[in-house]
């Protein structure tokens, strides 16, 4: 009776929990019936089938320093056109170099390096960790076929893009760009705006233009070599490029540009990065003491202020922060007293990416820094006021042909101070870690070009009436890296 009595206990709870499962599933097929499905894709006013990009590294999918296959098939327009894909969207096409090292060569003769990778403590050189690679991407002998429909070329500025011969191979080094050349094929005196046009696009996006035309100011430190673009140039080439895309009807979007200088190639170094112990800092300040007492006399002659006498001083302490010494043109002219233009760095200067190898061997101590490594307060100012009169420039030719507009100057500039969230994942600017900006310290990582083509995609619904978002046909954050392998060949 008692093994009777277990046993009719057994098939009741049996068939408590067989009702209880009934339930909960119950309950989860009405809650899958209750969900609203997503709306079917829709283009809007747009026709995405015939969709060319044209731009500079951002939009060739430049990243660790250089364009590899990986990098490519992870640009943001190759993201986008992915989505485009799936709402009437045709081929993309690609000038895909030939291996995943990264590098061009010309007759075999390196002119650029394979990647960076990271290397435990930081970005290195892919070769430091498997060895010596080959360059096989041969400008001189094995460019690809176009027509392409990724006009991205790394190193351009505005005018360069509207410019004849710019891909030509005959005008190289002087006046011709590598990644040019792969992409003009049998019209090598074609601009790249027109072989754009060319292939009658129906969408085109074009982004970061201007970008290079203060980029390559600020990498130089400002130290003059590579002017910042004037705005006059940078407002022809703009409305040329805009007025023959648009000149078919083609609609598209433009991207504006971000302040450059919040970007981890200029926060990543400290200003003050030296630590001293006594008998350093005192051996350094007596090696100074010379160049001192020439401020003091100048302070005394009336040639300086005593603000920028006490701005000239040079002091070393023993702490673990100790201000670099640079030189800085935008100090009085002291030469007629055989004075050069010497100051320690202030909170307001960044100190550039490519000083940090010089700083461990005595750079900014011993011996200072050139301006060639240092963005002071001025240079900062000249790229932020050209910056702003580029994107007003962008701003307002987008308005006048009724294109999307993709604000990533503010993007850049939330990543830079809060950080931005993307899908499970925190992105911000901190060099390796921060998941946005490669290890070059300026390009993005495949998962910040995923962010920066949903950024593309959300203006284009803005303003065409897509529905790329609320359709669920975004770039989901996972499928993309911040990290290449090494191994990846």
């Amino acid at each position: 009776m008692k093994n009777l009595k277990y046993i009719a206990f057994s098939v009741l709870a049996l068939g408590m929990l067989a009702c209880e499962n009934e339930l909960v599933q119950d309950l989860r097929d009405r809650n899958s019936t209750n969900e609203e499905p997503l709306p079917e894709l829709t283009a809007g006013s747009a026709d995405f089938s015939n969709y060319v990009a044209v731009g500079a590294s951002f939009t060739a999918g430049f990243t660790d320093n250089a364009l590899f296959i990986a990098s490519q098939e992870n640009s943001f327009p190759n993201i986008m056109a992915n989505a485009f894909s799936n709402v009437g969207g045709g081929v993309f096409t690609q000038p895909f170099m030939n291996d995943n090292f990264g590098g061009l060569a010309i007759g075999g003769n390196r002119i650029t390096e394979p990647r960076l990778v990271f290397g435990g403590a930081g970005p290195v050189p892919l070769e430091s960790v498997i060895g010596p690679v080959t360059v096989s991407t041969d400008i001189a002998v094995n460019n690809p076929t176009g027509p392409f429909s990724n006009l991205g070329i790394p190193g351009a500025k505005s005018f360069h893009l509207v410019a004849p011969g710019y891909g030509n191979i005959a005008n190289f080094p002087a006046a011709a760009n590598p990644y040019a050349v792969r992409v003009t094929g049998d019209t090598p005196n074609a601009s790249i705006i027109e072989l754009a046009v060319a292939q009658n696009p129906t969408f085109f996006t074009l982004s970061e233009v201007g970008g290079n035309d203060v980029l390559g100011y600020a990498t130089t430190g400002g130290d003059g070599s590579n002017p910042i673009t004037d705005i006059n140039t940078f407002d022809a080439s703009l409305n040329a490029m805009v007025g023959a895309l648009t000149s078919t009807g083609a609609k598209g979007a433009i991207g504006n540009l971000p302040n450059i200088t919040s970007l981890s190639f200029f926060t990543t170094v400290a200003y003050n990065p030296v630590p001293l112990d006594q008998a350093n800092a005192n051996a350094l300040n007596q090696g100074y003491a010379d160049y001192n007492g020439g401020v003091q006399l100048a302070l005394a002659a009336n040639f300086i202020t005593q603000e920028e006498a006490d701005a000239r001083t040079i002091n070393f302490t023993a702490s673990s922060s100790n201000a670099v010494v640079i030189e800085d043109e935008y100090l009085t002219d002291l030469s007629a007293l055989g004075l050069p233009n010497y100051r320690q760095t202030n909170p307001e200067d960044l100190v550039l990416l490519t000083a940090g190898s010089l700083i461990p061997q005595g750079g900014g101590t011993a011996t200072p820094l050139s301006d060639t490594f240092v963005l002071t307060i001025e240079e900062q100012t000249e790229i932020s006021d050209a910056t702003d009169a580029y994107n007003a420039s962008l701003s307002a030719v987008a308005s006048a042909n009724g294109l999307a507009l993709v604000d990533l100057n503010s993007i850049l500039v939330e990543a830079s101070t809060t950080g931005i969230q993307f899908d499970d994942y925190f992105l911000n600017t901190d060099l390796v870690f921060g998941g946005l900006v490669s290890l070059d310290g300026v390009h993005l990582t495949a998962r910040g070009y995923a962010f920066m083509a949903n950024s593309f995609l959300k203006a284009i619904d803005a303003t065409y009436g897509s529905n790329f978002e609320a359709s669920g046909n975004l770039a989901k954050a996972g499928n993309y890296p911040t990290n290449y392998s090494p191994l990846l060949q």
